[in-house]
C-alpha cells in the first residue's frame, strides 16, 4: 500500500466521482462541455515532478474561474496551495487564496483545506475531512465549510468492468436539510460507461459516456427531478480531449 495521502482533494473523490461527475446538471470541471442553456470551456495542465514530489497545475475555466497552484506530495503527507479567481453572476471576479494539507498513508488520510477571499479579507471556505482506502472499499467523513456533514463510501464491485457503487449521506445543519444519493457505474466495453443515479430528493439521473480512442470523450446525460410538477427532464451532451 502507497505511503504518499495524496491531496486533500482525493477525500471523497471516489464517490463523487460516481454520484456527480460527467452528469448533465453539473459541468466537469476542466473539460469542454456543451450544455442546454449555457456552455463552458474548460483547460487544465498539470507539470508533475518539477523536482521529485511538487508539481503545478494551471487551470481555467471560462467564463467562471482559473486558479494556479502547486502541490508537493511526499510520503505521509501532501500539501497544496494556490491562488485563483472566483466570478459572480454580475461578471465581478475576486482573488482567492487556497491552502490544504492532509497526512497519513494510502490506508488512512486526515486533512483539511481553507480558502481566504483577498477582497473582502474574510474566510471564503473551510473544510476538513478523513478517509479509510481499502482494496474495494473507500469510505470518508467530511465537513464543509463547518456546517454541512458528508460520510461517503465507494465499493469497487468488479475492477475489470469498472464496476462500482457509491452512496453519500449528506446533513446540512443551518438548513435542517438531509438526503441520500445512491449511485452505480458499469463499462460494457473499455470506452463505454453507463452511469446512474438517485436521491432521497426525488433527482433520478443516467448518463452514457462513449470513449473515441483513449483521449477524446463524449458524455449524454439527463436528469429527472419527480419533486418537480412540469417533470421535464435536463439533457446534456458534452465533449471532453483529456491529454
Amino acid at each position: 500500500m502507497s505511503k504518499i495521502p495524496g491531496s486533500y482533494f482525493n477525500i471523497g473523490k471516489k464517490a463523487r466521482d460516481v454520484l456527480y461527475k460527467d452528469f448533465a446538471q453539473k459541468p466537469t470541471t476542466y473539460e469542454m462541455n456543451y450544455q442546454t442553456g449555457g456552455w463552458s470551456f474548460d483547460l487544465s495542465c498539470k507539470i508533475q515532478d518539477i523536482v521529485p514530489g511538487l508539481s503545478a497545475i494551471v487551470g481555467l475555466v471560462v467564463p467562471h474561474s482559473g486558479k494556479v497552484e502547486v502541490q508537493y506530495l511526499q510520503n505521509y503527507f501532501g500539501i497544496t496551495g494556490g491562488i485563483g479567481l472566483k466570478g459572480d453572476p454580475s461578471g465581478v471576479f475576486s482573488p482567492v487564496m487556497n491552502f490544504s494539507g492532509v497526512v497519513g498513508s494510502g490506508i488512512f488520510s486526515f486533512g483539511a483545506a481553507l480558502a481566504f477571499d483577498v477582497a473582502t479579507r474574510a474566510l471564503d471556505n473551510f473544510n476538513t475531512g478523513l478517509s479509510f482506502n481499502g482494496d474495494l472499499l473507500i469510505s470518508s467523513l467530511t465537513m464543509d465549510k463547518l456546517d454541512t456533514v458528508k460520510a461517503s463510501c465507494y465499493y469497487t464491485v468488479n475492477p475489470s468492468t469498472n464496476t462500482a457503487i457509491a452512496a453519500e449521506l449528506k446533513h446540512s445543519f443551518s438548513t435542517s436539510d438531509t438526503s441520500l444519493a445512491i449511485g452505480a457505474q458499469h463499462a460494457f466495453i473499455p470506452l463505454t460507461t453507463l452511469k446512474g443515479k438517485i436521491n432521497t430528493h426525488g433527482k433520478v439521473a443516467a448518463l452514457i459516456q462513449q470513449g473515441l480512442g483513449d483521449k477524446f470523450f463524449v458524455t449524454l446525460g439527463g436528469e429527472v427531478d419527480f419533486m418537480d410538477h412540469s417533470r421535464i427532464p435536463n439533457i446534456g451532451l458534452s465533449m471532453a480531449l483529456r491529454v
